[in-house]
Order: C-alpha cells, then structure tokens, then sequence
C-alpha cells in the first residue's frame, strides 16, 4: 500500500535548503557523473519541447542515483520573457518517486531548487577555476539568478567590488538596492567587466552580451544562460581563447548555442576536475559553461525531503 505524496511549496523548500549542505552533496554527484566506470548515476540529457505559442520551453530532467536509490524528476518550462512583463522566466517542479514502487512521493516546487543548485555549481565552478586573487566579481543579468549568485558568492568569497549590469539601467538600480552588500551599478556592460576576475553571466539574452576582448586574461566565467543551441552570451573570441569547462559534455554538445556555434572544443567536465582527472587551469582565462543537470535537482530535493520528514 502506497502513501499519497506530498507537496512542499516554496515557503516550505527554501528554508530546509543550505549551501553548505548542498555544496559538498553537488561535488559529490558531480564527480560520480564524470567517472566513465560508474554506473551509478543515470541521467539522460534533458529533453525540451517548444510551447510556441508564449515562446517557452518545456524541459523534462529525469535522474537517478542508485547509492542513494534516489529517483527523481524536474520539468521546468522556461520563456523568452519581457523584462516589462513583470513575469517569471522559470517555473519548476521537482518529483521525487519511490524506486521500488515507482509512486510519485513527494511533489515540490522546484524554484528555490533551481536557483540555489545553479548558483552552487556556479560557486564550486569558481572555488576551482578562479584567480587565486580574485578582488572584482562581476554579474550580468540581474534577475533571480542573480540574486542567489550574489548570494553564494559573496558567502563564500571575499570581494572588494561587486558590479552589476542589466539591459534596463533600473533593473540593476533595483537589484544592487535589494542586496545586503555594496554593489556597484554600470550602464555598460563592457565597463562593468573591465579588469574583473570573476564574470557570472546570468541573463535572457540570445545573442552575445560578453565579449572576449573585454575579459582580463586569467579571469573566470560562469556562464549561465543561453541554455538552447541558437541561444548565445559569449561570443566566439572569447569561447576560443578560453579554457572550456561545462557540467556535461553530452548536454553541452546540443543545448549549449556558446559551444555548439562557435565551435569551441570543450577541456573537462567540472566532475573530472573534482575528480583529479583533469586539470584546473587557474592561471588561463577559462569558462564554465552551465546548463543544469537532473542530478543537481535531485541531491538537492533529497536533502529537502529528508530534513521535511525529520521535522514531521
């Protein structure tokens, strides 16, 4: 006999869920994932279908993790939005399935999932790969993910400037206004990232908003949207001269428009870095480009439902 699940919103989600919990479990995954001998974690890349008319996506992320025995589902439909619309440019949820039985047991809402993961893998990408003296964090985009960006960076990290920019000169007024931390606001883009060391790049944008001849040699970048193959953020000087460095390979290879379009050639998978079977190239100009993975989704709605149920 099989419970009926349960659903967690958001307000329940957000706070059962700590970066310092999830860093160390994502590491883990994330190395599993890149080792070529394990079958220990199942994810295929993810599969979208177009919701053409509102000119969105919907993503289905299945995962498994077999030595948690943690079965997991995200679908995330994401749109191309107008910042004037007001309107969120994600919306997820997260099932979690009893392996045995194949019972859905758990429904949540996937948003606080969505932007603490991403912002983690973008941290871990840093923790690795950034300068070893890393003064000047700058944000492009400065939306939700933005905000759970600054969040980890600035929790891990010590900075002596942060910057943001956004296409909207208020949007970023309004971000740096609603953060804890001084943030410097530039209405340039190519002025914002001149001489930063780290560059997270978190916006709608399908054309490039980063180019490679503003970027200091050495710095590091955290490439976070463009998640379709004709989407782009980083232009081709910049995903040529640069060391590439992604979540997945095989997910790169057909969503990532900054690699499929330029032609770049990917170095490592950030699980064989953590792993030690590749190198973390500090001192080269490098780029992690994220896509997002239904593992992450799942170590981390694991570690919602658990610390639920203890609660309970």
């Amino acid at each position: 006999m099989t419970e009926q699940p349960v659903f967690l919103n958001n307000d329940v989600v957000a706070p059962l869920l700590s970066y310092d919990d999830l860093i160390p479990r994502l590491e883990e995954v994330l190395g599993k994932f890149s080792r070529s001998d394990s079958s220990d974690v199942v994810q295929p890349v993810r599969s979208v279908i177009p919701i053409q008319n509102h000119s969105g996506f919907l993503g289905m992320m299945p995962a498994y993790i077999a030595h948690e025995d943690t079965l997991c589902m995200k679908m995330v439909a994401f749109y191309r939005r107008e910042e004037s619309l007001n309107l969120p440019s994600t919306q997820a949820t997260v099932l979690l399935f009893n392996p045995e039985y194949g019972n859905v047991t758990v429904a949540m809402d996937g948003t606080d999932i969505t932007h603490k993961r991403t912002a983690a893998v973008s941290a871990i990408s840093a923790k690795l790969l950034m300068p070893a003296q890393s003064d000047v964090l700058c944000i492009l985009g400065c939306g939700h993910q933005a905000s759970s960006h600054y969040e980890i960076f600035t929790q891990l990290f010590s900075f002596k400037e942060v910057r943001v920019w956004s296409r909207r000169l208020e949007t970023a007024e309004r971000f740096a206004a609603g953060v804890p931390g001084p943030v410097k606001v530039f209405s340039s883009a190519k002025e914002a990232v001149h001489g930063a060391d780290i560059i997270v790049t978190v916006t709608n944008s399908s054309e490039p908003v980063l180019f490679g001849e503003w970027v200091k040699p050495g710095a590091h970048v955290a490439a976070v949207g463009a998640c379709r193959p004709d989407w782009r953020e980083l232009d081709d000087v910049l995903m040529r001269d640069a060391v590439i460095y992604v979540d997945s390979r095989d997910g790169a290879a057909v969503e990532s428009g900054d690699i499929i379009l330029s032609g770049a050639e990917v170095f490592a998978e950030l699980g064989e870095v953590l792993n030690g079977t590749r190198p973390a190239l500090r001192n080269k100009t490098t780029v992690f480009k994220s896509l997002g993975m239904g593992i992450q989704d799942a170590v981390a709605a694991k570690l919602v439902f658990d610390k639920w149920k203890s609660s309970q």
